[in-house]
């Protein structure tokens, strides 16, 4: 009834719900040796914790975590690693319209209790809610050290929200992304959206954007075509994130008003290293990585949870009805979803990287 596994060579499976007692992840084929370093993984979840930022949730969690399995003296012994976080924050009376019945606009409520015929956790959206995906920023954490061998760098911004969108940034300006509130680093774009969300916020609404994704130093051919090709790939794993409703690889949806002529990337030869005048294919040809920088952009839609008044149904007592909720609400995932989406590209390159043989499984 369910999958919650994602990889083929590197493998992780997501357990927990959002008001439950942990969340975490379980992850197979960690190349025995890999250091794991527990600083450095609190280092990621604290930049996707809710923070002081206008956009977050007032929901407090310490999200510190814990390895219950699979690491001996700081290193992977080759088991799988077990690693949970401990929900503190949760407030369950916020949710006793939930228990009632009631489902909100926007969110799985209401497919959840089909599928899983009214026996699901719906507090806080249980198994739906984005507090999974602490999970996935684990595994981002230790992919990335599995990837340090290759010097392959990632790294993800605050592209737009709302009506604000935010020029397309180099890679060396990106990485200040966490100078920022936004997680948009440019301080007249910051400011922009930081107004576009309080707007949003005083009047019980909430907001969209777009996340844009850069890569660094990646080799030519990692993917495996056809059906694991590294943009499909992605966008799995892309739209595993709650909230996503987009991804496109390099031009995207652009390109289809391009001719040919406009959109092929010319080769050329620069100090001796075959290379592109353009990347409007993204860094991906073929499904494999073509050693451009991999350009990716992801579209999440407006929270779905907000304080105006909404039409809504009691699915268990069959009637009509307005609800209206209480609680802790971010009026924007998208800053918060930046280092998520980081994660899960490093996730799905250290995976292709040792289906492909350039990292050892051993």
């Amino acid at each position: 009834m369910s999958d919650n596994s994602f990889g083929r060579s590197l493998v992780m499976v997501s357990f927990g719900e959002s008001h439950g007692e942990v969340v975490g992840v379980l992850i197979e084929g960690i190349p025995p040796g890999t250091v794991i370093e527990e600083k450095r993984i609190n280092e990621w979840l604290s930049r996707r914790k809710p923070n002081a930022s206008v956009a977050s949730t007032k929901r407090k969690e310490e999200d510190t975590v814990e390895i219950l399995s699979g690491v001996y003296r700081g290193k992977a012994t080759g088991a799988p690693l077990v690693a949970i976080v401990r929900n503190k924050g949760s407030v369950d009376e916020f949710y006793e319209f939930a228990e009632q019945g009631w489902v909100r606009p926007g969110h799985a409520d209401y497919p959840a209790y089909v599928k899983y015929k009214g026996f699901n956790d719906p507090r806080g959206g249980g198994r739906f809610s984005a507090r999974i995906t602490v999970g996935f920023v684990i595994a981002g954490a230790i992919a990335e050290k599995i990837l340090e061998p290759l010097n392959i760098e990632v790294v993800g911004y605050t592209k737009s929200v709302g009506s604000v969108e935010c020029p397309d940034l180099e890679l060396e300006t990106a990485k200040k992304r966490y100078n920022y509130e936004t997680r948009c680093p440019s301080p007249d774009y910051d400011s922009l959206i930081k107004e576009e969300m309080l707007k949003a916020k005083k009047d019980g609404d909430s907001l969209g954007g777009k996340i844009r994704i850069m890569t660094g130093n990646l080799p030519v051919g990692l993917g495996q075509p056809v059906f694991s090709s590294i943009d499909s790939e992605l966008a799995k794993a892309y739209f595993s994130i709650p909230a996503v409703k987009g991804v496109e690889i390099g031009a995207g949806f652009s390109a289809s008003k391009l001719r040919g002529s406009q959109n092929n990337d010319p080769y050329v030869i620069k100090n001796g290293v075959i290379t592109t005048l353009t990347n409007n294919a993204g860094g991906v040809l073929g499904g494999m990585t073509n050693g451009q920088p991999l350009i990716a952009t992801i579209a999440f839609k407006p929270v779905s949870s907000i304080y105006k008044p909404q039409r809504t149904v009691n699915v268990k007592e069959m009637k009509e009805g307005i609800l209206q909720l209480k609680g802790f609400h971010d009026v924007c995932v998208v800053p918060r979803a930046v280092p998520i989406a980081e994660a899960l590209t490093y996730f799905v390159l250290a995976d292709m990287a040792i289906r492909g043989g350039f990292i050892s499984e051993r």
